[in-house]
């Protein structure tokens, strides 16, 4: 049998048997795999070491004839240990993780593999709060599923006024031009920076983001809700 090496990253992991697991994985170039991972729960596995949650590992696997394939080997490229270390950065760790599983299909395209990466690192850096890596990775998640909302021109095309106040129109998945509107050019600014793909690290750099990402928070998770049910 063809061996196939591969860096992965763990989306979830079952129990199978007395000693085996299944293992869903995301790869940058076979999308997700479901590999059988024998003996893995045995204290002397030589297979547990490089499956690590929150962690990017080097595999080598076999392609089943089914849809499992067998794990072959495991070699640990980095593991976030900080995100283990704050049991609120560990369960945002784990929703997010599960969110990327369900909207992605079996082949997702390479650049969630790098997305769940950046993730990982932001939530390994402590000094970048939980609700901006909530808000920023749900951006992300948007952009790649193609649901990036128009911040560039309003309900009408027109161009965005940075003196006018906007409300955001979920069904043309843009914003329109209200004298009560809750959304600033401040607002949509940010809203630019986070869906352009600038890391979570540069928008700490923005004054007064914690205040933005608060007000724009139930923005990107009413999206997240509408378009991709999750």
């Amino acid at each position: 049998m063809n061996q196939i090496v591969t860096e992965a990253i763990i989306l979830a992991r079952t129990d199978y048997g007395e000693a085996d697991r299944i293992l869903t994985l995301l790869t940058p170039d076979d999308g997700k795999l479901r590999l059988m991972a024998k003996g893995v729960r045995r204290v002397k596995s030589k297979l547990a070491g490089g499956i690590e949650l929150f962690s990017v590992s080097t595999i080598t696997f076999v392609k089943g004839r089914g849809d499992i394939g067998t794990l072959v080997s495991t070699r640990l490229v980095r593991y976030y240990k900080h995100i283990v270390e704050d049991l609120d950065r560990t369960m945002l760790g784990y929703e997010l993780i599960k969110q990327l599983n369900k909207v992605t299909e079996d082949h997702p395209e390479p650049e969630y593999f790098e997305l769940l990466k950046q993730v990982f690192e932001a939530l390994d850096d402590p000094t970048i709060p939980l609700p901006l890596v909530r808000f920023w990775f749900t951006a992300q998640l948007l952009k790649q599923s193609g649901h990036s909302p128009n911040l560039h021109a309003d309900d009408s095309g027109q161009r965005l006024q940075p003196e006018r106040a906007y409300n955001f129109s979920f069904e043309q998945v843009c914003f329109a031009p209200s004298e009560k509107g809750r959304f600033s050019a401040q607002h949509i600014k940010f809203l630019r920076l986070s869906f352009d793909g600038h890391p979570p690290k540069v928008l700490t750099q923005v004054e007064g983001g914690a205040v933005l990402v608060d007000a724009l928070a139930p923005l990107v998770s009413t999206m997240l809700q509408t378009y991709l049910r999750v």
